[in-house]
């Protein structure tokens, strides 16, 4: 058995600390790069940020806490100092749709400067208007304009007024409006009476005259309304040239400022246009704010008017460097695409275009965004207005749901704004395969993926730059300097983390906690520099600190609460490994696991499995055990067998095939009758050849033995076998290394389940196999002598049965 033993030079996987070429930490640089370990995706990150084209957005993937959000920051930074710095987004009025307001794009900064400029020639045109039509020169126009019109409307009138006088009636002003009224000889209205003492044919030609007048007043009235247009016109066009007059010069000044820019020069052409046009606002601002003084609960429609000149700076890229990275942690719809917000005013919503706010993706245009793929899918309706932004290619600010109102309401629709930016997603390779395959369009939007792996090659590259990381999170964060010997102890913790001793991993936050506890340790210990003994009391104390549910086990075996052997031997009982997981920490425990055969054709029964406590893994272990037993017993008679196999004990369900060596083991000894050694623990999965693969958790298992053993009392014959393949996976407890150096603990490495039946039942594996196969063929002749004794009885009562139906025939014919 000597030769199965795994020698202490194999196990001893410490990284040495005269290995490193430094004596602390304060000789190191902090690392310049800003991942480590990660060369492939460094390399498709790379690729894809320099790739631009449609659809070639990068999907980050990878386990949390390997240090993609930071990379993905800083990659994001570091190309967009060689990008142009994007132009600012802003709103404008729409003088001729106004629920419609436009995008206009302008030079980084100058949104907020033509802002300010339009709120200035507002006001200042609120003044200046007023003060030029109270000039001598307008009301001179004005009069002029009025003479003109006045008495031609006027000459009219009195002309008309004169033919009705002739016709004997004079014209009269009503409700109705102008009406001719006949008189009498004296020039006074003809009453009632008199007109009904008339004869019919007088008063049917006054009836005639009255509406021979009554045309030409609507003739007449045309023609002064006329009149009275053409004056308006004048008035107008005179009232536009004094606005003009104001406005233009402002307006030019503001041209000459803003001349390099041509949407802006259009801009200010339309809004001089419009203020010509409504002339009238600002001549009667004054005055409509002094009425409106009195009467504070009247809705200020002025000032809603005024509005219209306003600049909404929608993105400002004033002081963005180079292009804009944004991180959205938060990426709700509104945080997203923006919104269009709304003011409470008496009773009712209203909104204009100054009330358009800009989303994430918006102020990430012309750069990158960040996103975590878990927030966007947790919020409804950003991932399909995500995708349709990046098809289309531009994005529209509207409010979540309004499509789904039942009732359309009136609201802006604001232009939508060109989409040229990169967006870069953090998820897991889960959610990234899910999105891959079930999501069609998700191929095409994200081209490139990304992938962080979890470990690196343990290598003096590697090591070096794993020191340097350590030094940068020192200078960082102003802790202690670690030592070297320090940096070693965190190197095999590194190791431990990934479960193999060839590697390194990359699951940096867990180290950053570790080198964080171990300097509060030092500060404890009164240490200058952290040194191997605080890392190693920083892993213990974060260990119990999380290890409570691992007591409990523990305190439940030694109280014999829950049955386990660790000396002596059983047949048909073993003692397999497993392993749980509490959250955060991982802890191996031994499990009585036993078998009973007997005579039957059920076959191999998984109690598990039957009780509906077994995973699928498991089950499939079970299945490979039964193909195992049938390839290599049953090849001459049939396998006459019912066995049970079940884990005792178990409550919470078992999954995993490291179990199936455990069960082939305890299924022999209960066939072959030989006991098992219970001093022993096993851990290993078997293919049906019998091959002992390798399985995870193997330190956990090994350390979970060891405590039960050591709290049971060590007898020096106690130990654990694996799977030679696993031997790469030892990174064990000093406790654990130092008792096999001492004999008082060992540890097998095996290839096959020959070489466990030889250590476990202490038999040459053909002597096994030959009882095996003994029992096995006992109980399939055991079978067939039960077949023929069942087939004769069988065979004499359908004699019996055959002679009565012939004696009931013979009585018939009878």
């Amino acid at each position: 058995m000597d030769k199965y033993k795994i020698p202490i030079s194999k196990l001893d996987y410490s990284y040495k600390e005269s290995e490193l070429n430094f004596a602390s930490t304060e000789e190191l640089s902090p690392i310049d790069e800003k991942i480590v370990g990660q060369n492939r995706a460094a390399k498709s990150l790379g690729f894809g940020m320099r790739v631009e084209k449609k659809g070639y957005n990068i999907f980050m993937a990878g386990e949390s806490g390997t240090g993609k959000s930071t990379y993905a920051e800083n990659i994001a930074e570091e190309r967009s100092a060689e990008m142009e710095k994007p132009p600012d987004i802003l709103y404008v009025y729409n003088f001729s749709e106004s629920e419609k307001p436009r995008v206009m794009k302008v030079e980084a900064g100058t949104g907020s400067e033509l802002k300010i400029d339009m709120e200035k020639i507002v006001e200042e045109l609120k003044e200046e208007i007023p003060r030029a039509f109270e000039g001598e020169e307008y009301d001179k126009e004005r009069k002029e304009i009025i003479n003109e019109y006045q008495p031609k409307s006027n000459k009219i009138m009195k002309e008309f007024e004169e033919s009705a006088k002739e016709k004997g009636f004079m014209l009269q002003n009503t409700s109705q409006g102008l009406v001719p009224v006949p008189v009498d000889e004296n020039g006074e209205p003809l009453s009632r009476e008199d007109f009904q003492e008339m004869d019919e044919d007088k008063r049917e030609k006054i009836r005639e005259i009255s509406q021979e007048i009554q045309n030409e007043i609507s003739q007449v009235m045309r023609e002064i309304r006329s009149i009275k247009e053409k004056a308006q016109e004048e008035l107008s066009a005179l009232e536009k040239k004094i606005g003009l007059s104001v406005v233009q010069p402002i307006i030019c000044h503001l041209e000459e400022k803003y001349n390099e820019s041509e949407v802006i020069l259009e801009y200010l052409q339309e809004v001089q246009e419009d203020i010509v046009d409504h002339i009238d606002r600002f001549r009667n601002d004054d005055e409509e704010s002094k009425k409106r003084s009195f009467m504070p609960i009247q809705r200020d429609e002025d000032g809603d008017f005024f509005n219209r000149y306003k600049i909404n700076v929608f993105v400002n890229n004033s002081k963005t460097e180079g292009a804009p990275v944004i991180y959205e942690k938060n990426p709700t719809y509104y945080n997203l695409f923006g919104k269009i917000e709304g003011r409470s005013q008496f009773g009712t919503i209203t909104t204009n275009f100054t009330m358009i706010k800009s989303g994430s993706l918006h102020r990430a245009n012309g750069g990158f965004l960040i996103l975590h793929a878990k927030d966007l899918l947790r919020n409804p309706f950003c991932w399909d207005t995500l995708k349709r932004a990046l098809i289309n290619q531009e994005i529209t600010v509207e409010n979540i749901g309004e499509q789904y109102r039942s009732v359309p309401i009136i609201t802006l629709k604001p232009e939508a704004v060109e989409l040229d930016l990169k967006i870069i997603m953090i998820g897991t390779p889960y959610i990234y395969y899910l999105l891959y395959n079930f999501d069609e369009e998700f191929s095409e939007l994200f081209k490139i993926k990304a992938d962080f792996d979890t470990v690196m090659e343990r290598n003096k590259e590697n090591i070096d730059r794993f020191a340097d990381f350590i030094s940068s999170v020192i200078n960082r964060y102003e802790i202690r300097e670690f030592t070297a010997g320090a940096v070693a102890a965190m190197i095999d913790f590194s190791s431990r983390l990934t479960g193999d001793r060839e590697k390194l991993s990359t699951k940096f936050n867990e180290i950053i906690e570790i080198l964080f506890e171990a300097d509060v340790w030092a500060d404890q210990a009164g240490e200058a520099r952290v040194k191997a003994r605080s890392v190693r009391k920083a892993i213990e104390e974060k260990e119990i600190r999380a290890n409570l549910l691992e007591e409990k086990v523990q305190e439940q075996i030694d109280r014999d609460h829950l049955l386990l052997d660790v000396s002596g031997k059983e047949v048909g009982q073993i003692n397999g490994l497993s392993v749980h997981q509490a959250g955060n920490y991982t802890f191996g425990r031994p499990a009585r696991i036993t078998a009973r055969t007997y005579l039957g054709k059920e076959g191999v029964i998984n109690i598990e499995r039957e009780a509906k406590m077994s995973g699928r893994i498991h089950s499939k272990g079970v299945m490979i055990l039964t193909g195992y037993l049938g390839g290599k017993y049953a090849q001459d008679y049939p396998l006459s067998l019912t066995a049970s196999v079940a884990f005792e004990q178990s409550y919470g369900g078992v999954d995993g095939d490291s179990a199936t060596c455990a069960e082939v083991v305890a299924l022999l000894s209960s066939l072959s009758e030989i006991p098992v050694r219970q001093d022993i623990a096993i851990t290993g999965s078997m293919n049906q050849k019998g091959v002992v693969q390798p399985i995870g958790g193997v330190n956990e298992k090994i350390e979970g033995f060891f405590k039960v053993c050591e709290s049971k009392g060590l007898t020096g014959k106690q130990g654990v076998i694996i799977p030679r393949r696993n031997l790469d996976n030892l990174m064990l407890d000093d406790d654990i290394i130092e008792a096999v150096r001492n004999d008082i603990f060992q540890i097998y490495i095996v290839e096959d389940i020959d070489e466990i039946l030889e250590i476990m039942l202490g038999e040459k594996a053909e002597t096994v196999h030959s009882a095996v196969q003994d029992k096995l063929q006992r109980y399939a002749e055991l079978e067939a002598d039960n077949y023929s004794a069942d087939s004769e009885t069988e065979n004499e009562e359908n004699e019996k049965e055959n002679g009565k139906e012939d004696n009931d025939d013979e009585e018939e014919i009878e």
